[in-house]
């Protein structure tokens, strides 16, 4: 029998004449059993008194058996990260060979065959300036030929001398000369006022073919040209293809392309095509600024769609140590647009393995549909001529398992969000009130258990942390860079372990003797406020990534109301179980989607993040708020069942055991396995024949540094070699004009270079 939302619990009070008369006719052990209940019952929900305690018959509650719920648990989140796992691998149907109209990847793969067989691509060099530069022309030319006569396609050679400053890296100002930028220009025949653009660049980092980061890119966008050059349907705007020459040098060539090409004025819209892994999907990680109409193109043109704003505001936020092109066009052209890149595989990223066979040919086709699509779509819609009426407001987006987008603009997930929190805050209110007479009672013991959920997290961060810690102080850091599901078995089990230890000893020593029932019920609504609030507050800052929270407080509330019923009646069967399980499948999906995705970017960068932060500490804090998140509507079960020994043993062992095998270093971070390598990167920079105009002349004469970019390399503190310069040499950033000797990097010409002071009066010689 039901009493209103709350989970009931059952006091049994007898009299000393029920005593007297049990012990005389001992009944039989019953299914259900007769139970007073008076305002003093803490599981009480409601109801009128009718002149003193009322009878009611109940079943006995069996609490879940850990044997049982712990499985049923473990089951349930591998079952969702098995789904997460196709997801991810799964790029695309095999594609069918393509037309003269479609896009063609095997076509696509020869242009980056021959990009990357050029070599390492850096700027001032002939490689850049000379081969890849003949080489896009030779190309673009050929296709010129083979246009039809509904296009007119032209070409310009674009060689900007230029400078800005830019807040990036701790703000510093960039001087450029002479840098090459090709650009394709195809429109209808009679022209176009407006153009949407197109950008990649064919310039690579020293040491690497380049071919994720940027050739794949120039590949794809050769052969979108080739295609809606043949096409018979007139475009109703220019598509402008920029193959800029200095996008590795921190962003040159589009600033001169943007600043200066006349082309330029008339671009309403851009895709910007990055990498920041080899292969994979091209996620969409930037938009706008504001203009939602881009997103909807997207979402309504993408083949195969894989896009979130939380990557966008992860980016933006500057916890990634990267900038692209986008922010060029945005900040120095007033442009908006759309920023893709590869994320999978960063390992080799800006690496010597950094080869066209590891890029499948899946990737170039999942690519090439999109962006194809995309082009399509801006070169032939209304909204591209009149971008500026439509900027208002951001939007939010995010993709569910790479089938479809999901897109609306924030003002409209603003009132959703606050609709949603004031919901489940009318819920809670409804709870505590029931009874009246025990509002306050119920207020704190609902405050009691938010307090001791915050203080698991706080402990468990704080026991997780001081292991990360202990672990970079013995010298046995990234050891989890090559397997990285020993980082899963050594935080993840020790801040799992924590948490239940903390919910069981508060279980078995402050909540001793209280029903299971309620206590899960309880602990399942601060949870619930834990999340309301979450919302409420992210919302009111302003950030799209709330509509996460909102899932995490609609589904398990939807959830809670459909199974009310069963678990008042029966407690935490196994068909509760399976009933809780099926309707949190939404979020956990979701976040299992979205912690995959993070992680796929974030663990490559703590290979390279350098030695100013401890990586461990940084992977260790994000597993356990991974942790915090998908516990947080399973710590209920701790009070559901009869022990969490055998979980808590489990867990504890298989933490203990994998921290030994860590600390006698059997888990060495790098691997040189040639078809999955993920090599340590120690950066040697040489310089000779250096001078600076400060306005003085001082020549320059050899010099290196050794830079310790990685917390396993023995502490090494940058060395400088005899250089009379009056800048200390720290300040200064030579990224450009590098040739490969053996395995160290040498300038061989500055054409250009940054100087890592927003000062106006340096100049650069070579």
């Amino acid at each position: 029998m039901e009493r209103g939302a709350a989970a009931p619990v059952w006091r049994l009070r007898a009299t000393g004449g029920h005593r007297d008369r049990d012990r005389a006719h001992p009944p039989p052990p019953p299914r259900e059993e007769e139970e007073e209940e008076d305002d003093d019952d803490s599981g009480d929900t409601g109801g009128k008194k009718r002149g003193g305690p009322r009878r009611r018959r109940r079943r006995l509650v069996v609490p879940l058996a850990e044997g049982r719920g712990a499985p049923a648990v473990l089951l349930y989140l591998l079952g969702l990260r098995a789904l997460v796992q196709l997801s991810h691998r799964q790029l695309l149907s095999q594609p069918s060979p393509a037309g003269p109209r479609d896009f063609s990847a095997p076509r696509a793969r020869e242009y980056l065959d021959n990009i990357t067989a050029i070599g390492p691509r850096t700027v001032g060099s002939p490689q850049n300036e000379v081969l890849a530069v003949n080489y896009l022309l030779e190309q673009i030319r050929a296709i010129e030929r083979e246009s039809t006569d509904a296009h007119k396609l032209s070409v310009d050679i674009q060689r900007p001398t230029g400078s800005f400053s830019i807040d990036f890296l701790g703000g510093f100002t960039s001087y450029y000369a002479n840098i090459t930028n090709v650009v394709v220009k195809l429109e209808p025949r009679n022209g176009a006022e407006h153009a949407v653009l197109s950008n990649c660049h064919f310039d690579s980092v020293p040491n690497t073919p380049g071919a994720s980061d940027d050739a794949v890119s120039c590949a794809v966008m050769l052969e979108i040209l080739n295609t809606l050059s043949k096409s018979s349907e007139p475009l109703q705007h220019a598509v402008i293809f920029l193959f800029n020459g200095a996008e590795e040098n921190i962003l040159q060539a589009s600033h001169g392309f943007i600043t200066q090409h006349e082309w330029a004025k008339s671009i309403r819209a851009f895709i910007n095509l990055e990498a920041a892994g080899v292969g994979g999907k091209e996620l969409v990680f930037q938009t706008g600024p504001e203009n939602p109409w881009l997103v909807q193109a997207y979402v309504v043109a993408a083949k195969h769609p894989f896009a979130s704003v939380v990557a966008q505001e992860i980016f933006q936020s500057g916890i990634i140590p990267a900038d692209t092109d986008f922010r060029i066009y945005r900040d120095f052209g007033n442009v908006p647009g759309i920023d893709l890149a590869f994320i999978e595989n960063g390992y080799i990223y800006h690496t010597e393995y950094d080869t066209s066979d590891r890029i499948l040919t899946d990737s170039i086709q999942r690519a090439g549909d999109n962006i194809l699509a995309v082009l399509k779509y801006l070169a032939t819609s209304d909204k591209l001529a009149k971008s500026s009426e439509y900027r208002h407001g951001n939007v939010v987006f995010f993709d569910v398992l790479g089938l479809f987008v999901l897109a609306y603009p924030a003002r409209v997930g603003t009132i959703m969000n606050y609709v949603t929190a004031a919901i489940a805050f009318l819920y809670l209110g409804k709870k505590v009130l029931q009874p009246k007479t025990r509002a306050v009672q119920n207020l704190k013991k609902l405050f009691t258990a938010f307090g001791l959920t915050l203080l698991s997290w706080v402990c468990t961060l704080v026991a997780v942390l001081i292991v990360a810690v202990f672990v970079s102080v013995i010298g046995r850091s990234l050891s989890w860079y090559t397997h990285f599901y020993v980082s899963v078995f050594l935080y993840g089990t020790a801040a799992a372990a924590k948490l239940i230890l903390v919910h069981t000893l508060a279980k078995k020593f402050f909540y001793k003797n209280v029903n299971e029932q309620y206590q899960g019920d309880v602990f399942f609504d601060a949870s619930l406020m834990i999340w309301s609030i979450a919302l409420a507050v992210i919302t009111q800052i302003g950030l799209c990534s709330a509509f996460i929270c909102t899932l995490w407080v609609a589904f398990p509330l939807l959830t809670k109301l459909m199974i009310h019923k069963e678990f008042s009646q029966k407690g935490a069967t196994m068909k509760f179980v399976m009933m809780y399980m099926l309707g949190m499948f939404v979020p956990y999906l979701y976040m299992m989607y979205l912690s995959w995705t993070v992680f796929e970017m974030f663990t490559p960068i703590m290979g390279r993040s350098g030695s100013e932060i401890l990586p461990d500490v940084v992977l260790a804090g994000f597993i356990v708020v991974i942790t915090m998140i998908l516990s947080s509507y399973f710590i209920n079960f701790v009070y559901l069942v009869k022990s969490t020994k055998t979980t808590l043993i489990t867990l504890t062992t298989v933490f203990v055991v994998t921290l030994i095998l860590v600390c006698s270093g059997i888990f060495f971070p790098y691997s040189s396995d040639a078809a999955n390598p993920k090599p340590k990167r120690v950066f040697l920079q040489v310089r000779k024949g250096l001078y600076i105009v400060l306005p003085l002349l001082v020549a320059g004469v050899f010099g290196f540094f050794f830079l310790n970019t990685i917390t396993t390399t023995p502490s090494c503190p940058p060395k400088k070699v005899a250089i009379p310069c009056l800048l200390d040499l720290k300040a200064l950033m030579i990224i450009s004009g590098f040739e490969r000797i053996a395995s160290v990097s040498f300038v061989q010409s500055v054409r250009s270079a940054h100087l890592c002071q927003k000062s106006g009066g340096f100049k650069w010689g070579s």
